[in-house]
């Protein structure tokens, strides 16, 4: 049945290829903050691993509401490690570094989910496919205050 709630499949199918460069970073980015709370070592442990896990809980659930939306839009959501390493801009972590080093590059991470859930607004503010702006301001926000939590850590 095709869908018929005012965005034409053209549309839909822009807006969806955002939405999908945001589920690829926004899972590489949950992978490399569970792999950081794992890995994370020396006198700030117990924080980090905390806000690690605070953070990356936070992305699981975000993942799913991105690869939702994708799907009520009718398109078919990537959901293979290969597809997300192709779409995202987020580079992986070792677990092998410094705590400092991890808490810099998951900020970086954060700003880059930013910069992508940005760059998808202009074709669901094009289409005025609110569910989607909304979906993408509530991100922005939360990986804006993420990224300003992380840096306040760096010296």
């Amino acid at each position: 049945m095709e869908i018929n709630t005012g965005i034409n499949r053209e549309a839909r199918e822009a807006i969806a290829g955002g939405l999908s460069r945001l589920l690829a970073d926004s899972y590489t980015l949950y992978l490399k903050t569970h792999n950081y709370h794992w890995n994370v070592t020396g006198p700030q442990f117990n924080t980090l691993h905390q806000m690690f896990e605070e953070q990356y809980t936070e992305l699981a659930t975000a993942v799913d509401e991105i690869a939702e939306r994708i799907r009520a839009l009718g398109i078919r959501a990537p959901g293979s490690y290969g597809e997300f390493a192709a779409l995202t801009r987020i580079e992986e972590g070792s677990g092998k570094e410094t705590a400092e080093e991890m808490i810099r590059q998951l900020a970086i991470g954060q700003e880059t989910v930013v910069r992508t859930a940005r760059s998808a607004f202009p074709a669901a503010d094009e289409a005025h496919d609110e569910p989607t702006a909304d979906l993408l301001t509530q991100r922005m926000q939360l990986h804006e205050k993420n990224a300003w939590m992380l840096r306040s850590m760096l010296a």
